[in-house]
């Protein structure tokens, strides 16, 4: 722990409280969570920064709108200006996007854009109060709801608790705010109904943790996936690579990469990128959301240049935070990646029996 962090650990305590007291009042029915007419699964996590749930709502999404659901998704839009509902993506592109989206919801769009009914089967309601852009949605005729950063937005009602929890980085570094990353005590496991392990295959000493709190919890695991790198740039031998071939770290063969991010997880995607085989020399990490500049591009590519850097390489979401793109003079990669969950089919199986459970009348 840094030294301001340590500073700051008086000011975990009156949280902490708070925090307990928050999800007691609704526990016991003090406070009344209000429900949507329809089916409400809640994705979210424990921690502050990046555990891979954007990812996973876009999978998660991406598998109702196959089996044939109208889905909306229910974001806040941190740091975005838009507030409301959109149910048509098709002018959404990663040139052309509304750049009053936040940089979560248009990466979560364009990551469905292409899905065969996305334009009629996929809204979104974005904004704080998601009760009311979830009713509104309900009335054009969506009844699943995938609410996105819903694990402390206990105001609304769910029938399905996912938590995903970062194998890198499981519990913020053991303090809650604002001297670690928590959001909510540990405790707070027990509300998850299943819990997604991000990052790894098998993390003995995270489920060792989460079974203190939630004895019979479902837990699956996911790893991240590379599906393709692609240059912000024009490459004639780029383009004369098969989708298959763009796939492969062997495109970065002669080049000195350096990673830039403005992200919750920066050491994450490094770590991602070394397993991908990715010739990584340095990084530039940003706040995560950072609006990246022409001043920060300079900075970043005066780092680079240091480092014997050739080309640079950043996430998706860095792109949406791009304020100008070619205010770098080396060339940009965009890294877009999925997630791949293991045991896709008995994590479908145990969320059905638990939603036929709460929701008999929608989930045969």
């Amino acid at each position: 722990m840094t030294r301001w962090r340590r500073a700051l650990l008086p000011l975990s305590v009156p949280y902490e409280m708070f925090s307990r007291a928050r999800a007691w009042t609704y526990e016991k029915g003090i406070a009344q969570a209000r429900r949507l007419p329809g089916v409400v699964i809640s994705v979210g996590n424990l921690t502050v920064g990046g555990t891979g749930k954007t990812p996973f709502v876009i999978w998660l999404t991406r598998s109702l709108l196959e089996d044939g659901k109208h889905v909306a998704i229910l974001t806040r839009g941190y740091r975005g200006n838009f507030r409301g509902t959109f149910s048509r993506l098709d002018g959404i592109s990663k040139s052309t996007g509304d750049e009053n989206l936040s940089d979560e919801t248009r990466v979560v769009a364009l990551g469905l854009v292409q899905e065969a009914n996305a334009a009629t089967h996929l809204a979104f309601g974005v904004g704080p109060k998601r009760f009311e852009m979830g009713a509104q949605l309900a009335g054009d005729g969506f009844d699943w709801f995938v609410l996105d950063d819903g694990f402390q937005h206990l105001q609304l009602a769910r029938d399905l608790n996912v938590l995903v929890i970062d194998a890198s980085n499981p519990f913020g570094g053991g303090h809650l705010l604002p001297a670690g990353n928590l959001r909510e005590p540990r405790s707070a496991i027990g509300r998850a109904d299943v819990i997604i392990i991000t990052r790894t295959a098998h993390a003995p000493a995270v489920e060792a943790v989460i079974r203190r709190y939630a004895q019979t919890v479902p837990i699956f695991y996911a790893t991240m996936n590379c599906e393709s790198f692609t240059p912000s740039h024009e490459d004639e031998a780029f383009e004369r690579l098969s989708q298959q071939e763009q796939r492969k770290a062997e495109i970065f063969e002669r080049k000195r990469v350096f990673a830039f991010s403005a992200i919750g997880n920066p050491s994450a995607f490094l770590d991602n990128l070394h397993e991908w085989g990715v010739p990584v020399i340095g990084q530039y990490s940003f706040p995560d959301h950072h609006k990246i500049s022409a001043a920060d591009a300079a900075k970043v590519e005066v780092q680079a240049r240091a480092a014997g850097a050739n080309a640079l390489v950043c996430t998706e979401k860095d792109l949406m935070n791009l304020q100008k793109l070619d205010a770098f003079s080396l060339p940009v990669w965009i890294c877009r990646a999925s997630l791949n969950v293991h045991r896709a089919d008995e994590f479908w199986r145990v969320s059905r029996e638990i939603l036929r459970l709460r929701k008999p009348e929608i989930v045969k």
